[in-house]
């Protein structure tokens, strides 16, 4: 698919609104167990590269969530707003922040070695290990 294109969405009470200029259009599930945690089940983001514009900076916590990534909440009313990793500059957003980006298509699944039993999605999709990930994106 590999459709781009600029997103819009908020947060829950609108108090941070954001502005993804290249947000792609595959979707992919993170169930490693800071993300489970983080989410209360699996995470599901898109890469909206490292175009991203915040309107409502003042209400938005940043939390070190490890030595290379970051994630960020609105502190007014909780929403989860984005995955960050500090090297690269990217932005993994929720998906469902987005008010409309188009046709999405869930292709991918990351830390398949910490799903827990209890839920399985039935999408064909490319998975991959913690060890995988890190090998595949480590500099």
């Amino acid at each position: 698919m590999s459709n781009i294109t600029k997103a819009q969405g908020k947060c829950l009470c609108g108090s941070v609104t954001l502005t993804a200029e290249k947000c792609h259009h595959e979707v992919g599930a993170c169930h490693c167990r800071m993300c489970r945690r983080w989410s209360g089940g699996p995470f599901l983001g898109v890469d909206c590269e490292t175009l991203v514009a915040f309107e409502g900076q003042e209400n938005i916590t940043r939390f070190a969530s490890s030595e290379w990534a970051e994630r960020g909440f609105c502190h007014q009313c909780g929403t989860h707003l984005f995955y960050h990793l500090k090297q690269s500059g990217q932005y993994i957003v929720p998906v469902g922040i987005f008010d409309d980006i188009g046709q999405l298509e869930f292709d991918h699944q990351i830390f398949i070695d910490e799903k827990p039993t209890f839920y399985e999605f039935s999408n064909d999709t490319k998975k991959m290990t913690g060890a995988e990930v890190f090998a595949a994106y480590s500099e």
